[in-house]
C-alpha cells in the first residue's frame, strides 16, 4: 500500500477518535446533545441504560485521543511525538484500535438481525445505517495501517 495512502487512512481514522473524545468530554460536562437527557443518551448511543457520568466519560475520551495519536503516528503524520515513543507503541496501539472497532462493527452486526435492538427505535437506524459501517470501514483502514509494509523501524517516518 502506497505511503500517501497509509497517511490518509491515519488521518481519517485520527480525526474520527478525536471528534468522538471531544464529544465524550462534552457528554461529561452534563449536556446531552443530540437528546434531552442521559437516559435517552444511552439507549440512543448504547442500546441499553448506563450511567453517562464524568467517571466513565472522561476516560473513555482518554482512550479515543489516545488511539487517534497512536495511529498518526504510525501513519507518519505526528513526527515529533514518534520520536519519543517506543517503536511498537504505535504499531501495536494502531492493532488495538483495528481490534477495538471491529469487535464493536461485529457487535453492530448482530444488532443489525434485530437480535437485542428493536427496529423500531433509532438507535437500530444509527447502528445499520452510521455506528456499524463507520467501525468496520475505520477498524479495517486501522489495521492497514498497523500493517503496512514501507514503514520504516522509525514510526513517524513512512518511506516509499
Amino acid at each position: 500500500m502506497k505511503p500517501t495512502s497509509i497517511r490518509t487512512k491515519a488521518t481519517a481514522i485520527g480525526a474520527v477518535l478525536a471528534v468522538d473524545g471531544l464529544v465524550h468530554l462534552y457528554w461529561a460536562s452534563g449536556r446531552t446533545w443530540p437528546v434531552h437527557g442521559t437516559v435517552r443518551l444511552s439507549q440512543l448511543v448504547l442500546n441499553t441504560r448506563v450511567p453517562f457520568t464524568p467517571q466513565g466519560l472522561i476516560p473513555l475520551a482518554g482512550m479515543l485521543f489516545s488511539g487517534a495519536a497512536l495511529v498518526l503516528v504510525r501513519g507518519g503524520r505526528l513526527p515529533a511525538l514518534g520520536r519519543r515513543l517506543p517503536a511498537v507503541l504505535p504499531r501495536w496501539g494502531s492493532r488495538a484500535v483495528a481490534a477495538g472497532l471491529l469487535a464493536r462493527g461485529a457487535v453492530g452486526l448482530v444488532w443489525v438481525t434485530g437480535a437485542w435492538a428493536d427496529p423500531a427505535d433509532t438507535f437500530y437506524w444509527l447502528n445499520l445505517l452510521l455506528y456499524t459501517p463507520l467501525c468496520l470501514l475505520l477498524g479495517r483502514a486501522a489495521w492497514q495501517v498497523s500493517a503496512a509494509e514501507g514503514v520504516s523501524a522509525l514510526p513517524w517516518r513512512v518511506v516509499a
